[in-house]
């Protein structure tokens, strides 16, 4: 009887505790706050860019490109931004093997120059960023990592491509709180990790390209903002060094071993 009345004191507390234990639980799921909606943070981001009357940025990246014997390796570059509304671009590519490059978009003409062989191009453009910018990358073929950064259209662009926008986390391993976001389209998944306070500025971006076979990546890190740059106006005028050799624009041919670097980067065109 005393084992029996001991039996049922245990699984009497057993069942008491376990109420208990379950009605916490429900009570911290009810009290757990809701995710930040993600499709405003990326509004904010994309709002903050498009307004700006001009902006400077460092970008590290790397991407992948898979060689002809299915190797895929890791190549990188790193660009200096420099952009003043409405007319006026800059910019400067150091690659990982240290070929240099530079991009300048005065309001009337677009320069592009290759320093290890001394050529450059160049034609008469006028108009303002978004025109030079859609017209490098659609007419020309011209590589522009992450342009759409660039255009005062950002926002209208992203919502009509992104089908959805998930939170992921807050992440605190970069040098500011970011909230960490994904973005899918028909042909991306696109990460961005976007500081919490303001400006909303993307510090931190994913890109894996779903069509193409073993899904590439492309990587980078912007850093060194500035949205309030003093430009000097001969920053964005250039004269060819000694011995530059005019060519005309024309699509750039990839160099073998980098043969999917204009996939891979050229994601974020118009």
């Amino acid at each position: 009887m005393k084992r029996a009345m001991q039996n049922l004191l245990t699984l009497t507390a057993m069942m008491v505790f376990g109420m208990t234990a379950y009605a916490a639980n429900d009570a911290q799921t009810a009290a757990a706050p809701s995710p930040p909606d993600a499709r405003a943070i990326l509004h904010k981001m994309a709002q903050q860019l498009a307004q700006a009357p001009g902006f400077s940025v460092t970008i590290r990246s790397d991407y992948d490109a898979m060689q002809a014997n299915n190797l895929n390796i890791e190549f990188g570059n790193k660009y200096q931004v420099q952009l003043q509304r409405p007319a006026q671009l800059r910019i400067d590519t150091t690659r990982s093997d240290g070929d240099e490059d530079a991009l300048l978009f005065d309001g009337k003409t677009l320069t592009a120059y290759k320093a290890h062989d001394n050529i450059y191009a160049r034609v008469e453009k006028p108009g303002t960023v978004d025109n030079a910018v859609v017209y490098l990358v659609q007419d020309l073929q011209i590589t522009i990592p992450l342009a759409r950064i660039l255009l005062t259209t950002l926002p209208q662009v992203l919502e009509s491509k992104t089908e959805s926008v998930n939170y992921v986390e807050k992440d605190v391993l970069l040098d500011v709180p970011t909230d960490h976001i994904v973005a899918r389209t028909a042909d991306i998944d696109l990460q961005l990790w976007v500081t919490q306070s303001e400006p909303f500025l993307p510090r931190k971006i994913i890109i894996t390209y779903k069509r193409e076979q073993d899904r590439p990546q492309f990587r980078a890190e912007l850093f060194n903002w500035n949205l309030a740059p003093a430009f000097k106006s001969e920053l964005f005028s250039w004269t060819p060094p000694k011995g530059a050799e005019q060519v005309p624009f024309l699509a750039p041919v990839h160099r073998q071993g980098n043969a999917q670097q204009g996939n891979v980067q050229q994601e974020v065109a118009p």
